[in-house]
């Protein structure tokens, strides 16, 4: 058995990101960019208004307040998009509308708030220094900049960036596809009537969400029964089909537990089996070279208890999928918060604890654990934002201690 942080190395070391690929914008969502991006011009491409106002001369305005305003000869208005060229002269001003390109005789722009416009003449309460409400050229971006690295995941401001530059597409990696192999005689699919002594599949329901949360959208689910006949069926499916598989149930020591012998006999490279975490405790994890690949097939063993499916798949499936993914920030956010309720267990495994975050009166941050902390138990880990971890070595964490906590990010 093998710890927390060995088995997430192992996991790592393993992966690769998979091959790039080129896409539209609309199709970009979720995915990281395979290349840094590169400004193909100047931004802004040129002086503009931050505001809607009025250009004019600094000059123009020495001593000009509310009770004895300056006034100015309105000589032409500009608006977004207009390619007019003015040239002010003492005295002089321009109507300027928000992101309309500032001519280059106009020393500063006064928020239409401080003018009163009458009859061709503008009247400003107030003094301007250069460079006042103008977005000058370049300023957040010159030609041939790094706008973004290789390795971020794109975001609506993302995609926003990308089309303002003129990109109607970009590369990115490949997204993974993934097979879901669920195991056990007892599982009926929701909808349909259980008979005694059988449960719905809940797990794939739950897998399919946590894959389409990280915006992965090719997926296969097979489900085995408690055979080795069945078990190697589903797997062979999976294999043909996934770069990633993942089942649940069946890894562990039953005598109907056949997901490690049968992965074995398959060829699969058992990488690590049991980890000293609770709840998760029986993960499997092995790979399968590919002919004419570089990235190996990475499979995946979570346990049956739909608890232990999901916080193990954040913790260890997940990391894997974003790697493969092009991630280049694979560590998840920890943070420290007070503890509001005490804590036990026996040394020698990290115990994973659904808990909500808040902040107290004082501004301080604090986390409850959740009721349900069973690994069946699904309630505990539907309400819970966070994981409390509880690490190996400790039997108590004290109410009012400080803990370290990991923020649940279902989106990656």
């Amino acid at each position: 058995m093998i710890t927390y942080q060995e088995a997430l190395r192992k996991i790592l070391e393993q992966v690769a990101p998979l091959p790039q690929t080129r896409l539209k914008l609309d199709s970009l969502l979720g995915s990281f960019l395979s290349q840094p991006v590169i400004a193909k011009f100047a931004l802004p491409r040129f002086d503009n208004s931050a505001v809607d106002g009025f250009g004019l001369l600094c000059s123009d305005l020495e001593g000009a307040s509310a009770a004895k305003p300056a006034q100015l000869q309105l000589i032409g208005e500009v608006k977004a998009g207009s390619p007019d060229e003015f040239k002010l002269s003492t005295g002089t001003a321009l109507k300027i509308l928000t992101g309309a390109r500032v001519p280059s005789s106009v020393e500063a722009v006064v928020m239409k708030e401080y003018c009163e416009e009458h009859y061709g003449f503008v009247h400003v309460s107030r003094s301007a220094s250069p460079g006042d409400n103008i977005r000058r050229v370049g300023a957040e971006f010159k030609a041939g900049d790094q706008v973004l690295p290789a390795g971020v995941r794109v975001n609506p401001p993302v995609i926003g960036l990308l089309a303002n530059f003129g990109y109607s597409s970009f590369t990115a990696h490949t997204k993974p596809r993934v097979a879901i192999v669920t195991t056990g005689d007892e599982l009926i699919q929701p909808g349909h009537q259980l008979a005694q002594g059988q449960i719905y599949d809940s797990n794939s329901y739950a897998l399919q969400a946590a894959l389409a949360s990280l915006g992965i959208d090719e997926w296969f689910i097979h489900h085995a029964r408690d055979t080795k006949k069945s078990t190697k069926q589903a797997f062979n499916f999976a294999m043909e089909q996934a770069d990633v598989i993942i089942s649940s149930g069946g890894v562990s020591v039953g005598d109907h537990d056949y997901v490690k012998l049968t992965l074995e006999e398959m060829g699969v490279q058992t990488e690590f089996w049991r980890i000293a975490v609770k709840p998760g405790k029986p993960v499997y994890f092995g790979t399968l070279e590919q002919p004419r690949r570089k990235q190996k097939k990475l499979i995946f063993g979570l346990p049956g208890n739909p608890v232990s499916v999901l916080v193990t798949f954040n913790e260890f499936v997940k990391p894997a999928l974003m790697k493969l993914m092009g991630n280049s920030d694979d560590q998840p956010k920890h943070l420290s918060a007070i503890l509001t309720k005490s804590l036990r267990k026996q040394a020698g495994r990290l115990d994973l604890v659904r808990g909500v975050l808040n902040v107290n009166e004082k501004g301080q941050m604090i986390v409850h654990p959740t009721l349900g902390q069973e690994s069946h138990m699904l309630s505990g880990l539907a309400l819970a934002d966070c994981l409390i971890h509880f690490n190996s070595e400790l039997e108590l964490l004290s109410e009012g201690s400080n803990v370290p906590v990991e923020i649940l990010n279902w989106n990656g």
